[in-house]
């Protein structure tokens, strides 16, 4: 650990590739988890936040929580390269799962009414800044991590197997672990087509 925050960001990628094992310990993990529960900003201070770390064997759960929901929903056909891409998933080291939580979101709402259309947009944005630092982290830390979307499809399952307050909204899925194979390369647009500068 301990790169430039530049290099750090330069070198993140959504890396697919991944196994069981991991160079740093649980511990480390968990201290990154915790740091951006912290440190992380949130609108209003609201930490609205919630994010739960699956190691070893409940990592596993969850993907086969995916991949019998994806099962109900696809067609047995075209079901192969959805199980091959949550395989892949599966066989890292741990998964990290990015929740909002609503009473803190209709909380806001109702003390701030004048601001009550954006908090929903405003909860995105922080479990957003949650998710990027934690991959920067785990990128720091020598592990592969990609971002994935399976909710609202795995949401119900999720709940009940870990038993987790309903209020919370699942928002991402953060499956990492070592790196096999390193990411493809990324075509990048050019800054000049992307920003305006004045002064």
């Amino acid at each position: 650990m301990g790169g430039s925050i530049e290099k750090v960001v330069q070198d993140r990628r959504s890396w697919y590739a991944i196994n069981d094992q991991s160079p740093v310990t649980d511990e480390q993990i968990r201290g990154i988890v915790d740091f951006a529960l912290l440190h992380v900003p949130s609108a209003f201070n609201s930490q609205s936040t919630r994010l739960v770390l699956l190691l070893k064997e409940h990592h596993k759960k969850f993907w086969d929580i995916v991949m019998n929901a994806l099962r109900a929903v696809v067609p047995p056909e075209k079901f192969a390269p959805s199980e091959q891409k949550i395989n892949s998933f599966a066989a890292g080291y741990g998964t990290i799962l990015y929740y909002e939580d609503q009473k803190v979101v209709e909380d806001l709402q109702s003390r701030f009414p004048g601001y009550a259309k954006n908090f929903p947009a405003w909860s995105q944005q922080t479990s957003a800044m949650h998710q990027i630092v934690i991959w920067m982290m785990l990128e720091d830390a020598g592990l592969g991590a990609s971002l994935q979307h399976y909710n609202p499809l795995v949401d119900e399952e999720t709940r009940r197997v870990w038993s987790l307050d309903p209020a919370w909204t699942l928002v991402g899925q953060m499956p990492f672990g070592g790196r096999v194979k390193a990411p493809d390369a990324k075509e990048f647009h050019s800054p000049d087509e992307r920003r305006k500068f004045f002064g």
